[in-house]
């Protein structure tokens, strides 16, 4: 994709969204649909050109439910917290219309940063070809820049292509020049990194190459410009040890070294933000590149102040079992009465944060860089939770609106360990000013009132476990998935 193709100003974005080249192009793409009884099936997909028409059907039905629900919704003001600290710091957002991209993009956009957004629009994609949905109902991206612009009098910039695209994304890094890149533009998901072989090999060459592409056109074009990428607490595992934020000094035989610190990605997914860990440790070295990896925890919540603003600018909020988190399914399967699923023990512990640090991380990350060959790493989350603690959390809430919250621990589809030591660091954003919005009874109100709110949206069969580690690949799969 040239250059040509690129929408670049808010007049354009008014226009018919274009197909997902890249992403409709990955025949390895599969399709989840409801099997017999209540198992997951998973299929071949239609072919993704061929099926541009119901996939702009489907895109025309969800514009339509989302102006529905504009129309019947409250407007909330404007968001109030502009300030110009941001100082037209140019900032390219890689992935800018998922999760954490998009509540990242407004909160930049309305502090003063320059903002540039670049995706494929492939996680859109994804639930069309997964037969999966957001419970919220979202917007097109181009019209979230619209209507952002309405609000708040600013613009953002938008090229649609595909970061492993050379010549696309060459070009339009060249044009547009970041200061700073932030890249949320991976597969972030470790189910569906792990459905087959197929859906695995996506995940690494989609990861790795785009990662490849970010770390070239920054020597190429921009040598200053600061990279923002985002890893996960996942890249660590769970070792009998403290982790600590990205290195670790070692003594052995007399001698010491501070080094990187060990690796054990749970999934394929996982794996490949390993890999970005030391391509971009390694061009830092070679290039100068100034770099800050943030290996965050996972995320919950689905309102920013900027996202708040209107019905048009709301976020997306996954419940199923591919992309849902697990706090975010909590709440979901408690709104609609369904028993919280607990993946085997309950005893793993990760490192968890409000989507609204995530969006401020990534601001003190930029408004701090990395030296010229710096590699650092932050972890990024503010509070440890068991899957079991968390069950708990939400049961109690659950009381508070009537609810009769149930929880069943249902046999893990994951290899991990279900019981196990948890000690991370994650002293280094909060030194450099951050303020943590903690997991308080104020919202896990809030998520649940949001959750019984669309939980007409929710389709119970994309609920549970849809994946699972040690299945055989492939055919074999499938067969295994639709008995």
């Amino acid at each position: 994709m040239q250059a040509h193709l690129m929408q670049r100003t808010a007049a354009q974005t008014g226009s018919s969204q274009r197909s997902l080249n890249a992403c409709a192009s990955h025949s390895g793409l599969q399709q989840l649909q409801k099997g017999a009884g209540s198992r997951i099936r998973i299929s071949t997909p239609v072919n993704g050109c061929g099926s541009a028409n119901v996939v702009r059907a489907a895109r025309r039905e969800v514009q339509s439910k989302v102006r529905a629900q504009a129309a019947t919704v409250d407007k909330v003001s404007a968001p109030t917290s502009a300030s110009s600290n941001g100082s037209g710091t140019r900032v390219m957002i890689i992935g800018g219309d998922g999760y954490c991209g998009w509540a990242t993009a407004l909160h930049l956009s309305q502090r003063g940063y320059n903002v540039c957004i670049v995706d494929n629009l492939c996680r859109r994609q994804y639930d069309l070809t997964l037969g999966l949905d957001t419970m919220t109902p979202i917007a097109s991206i181009q019209d979230r820049i619209r209507r952002w612009g309405e609000i708040s009098g600013r613009h953002i910039d938008l090229a649609i292509g595909d970061v492993c695209d050379w010549d696309f994304f060459g070009e339009k890094f060249r044009s547009f020049s970041p200061d700073a890149v932030v890249h949320f533009g991976e597969q972030r998901s470790a189910p569906y990194s792990m459905i087959d072989r197929k859906h695995a090999v996506y995940t690494q060459s989609n990861n790795v190459m785009g990662t490849l592409n970010v770390l070239y056109a920054i020597k190429d074009f921009r040598p200053d410009c600061h990279l923002v990428k985002l890893g996960t607490m996942g890249e660590y595992g769970t070792p009998n040890i403290d982790i600590e934020e990205g290195y670790i000094t070692i003594n052995h035989n007399g001698r010491s070294d501070t080094l990187p610190f060990p690796k054990q990605g749970g999934s394929f997914y996982h794996l490949s933000k390993v890999h970005d860990t030391h391509n971009i440790a390694f061009a830092a070295r070679a290039w100068k590149v100034a770099a800050t990896d943030l290996n965050q925890g996972v995320v919950y919540g689905v309102r920013t102040e900027e996202t708040a603003a209107d019905p048009m600018l709301f976020n997306r909020f996954d419940y199923d079992g591919i992309f849902g988190t697990a706090l975010n399914r909590f709440v979901v399967q408690a709104a609609v009465g369904h028993p919280l699923t607990v993946y085997g023990k309950g005893g793993q512990t990760r490192g968890y944060l409000d989507i609204r640090d995530t969006v401020r991380c990534i601001q003190i990350a930029i408004d701090n860089p990395a030296s010229s060959g710096e590699m650092r790493v932050f972890n990024q989350f503010t509070q440890q939770f068991s899957v079991n603690q968390l069950a708990e959390i939400v049961k109690q809430g659950g009381k508070k609106f009537g609810l009769d919250v149930q929880v069943t621990n249902v046999p893990n589809p994951r290899v991990e360990a279900e019981e196990h030591y948890y000690n991370a660091k994650n002293t280094k954003l909060q030194d450099l000013g951050l303020q943590p919005h903690y997991l308080e009874d104020s919202m896990v109100d809030s998520l649940l009132q949001f959750a019984m709110t669309y939980k007409d949206r929710v389709r119970m069969e994309l609920i549970k476990p849809a994946v699972d580690w040690r299945a055989k690949t492939g055919q074999a799969a499938a067969a295994a998935a639709s008995k």
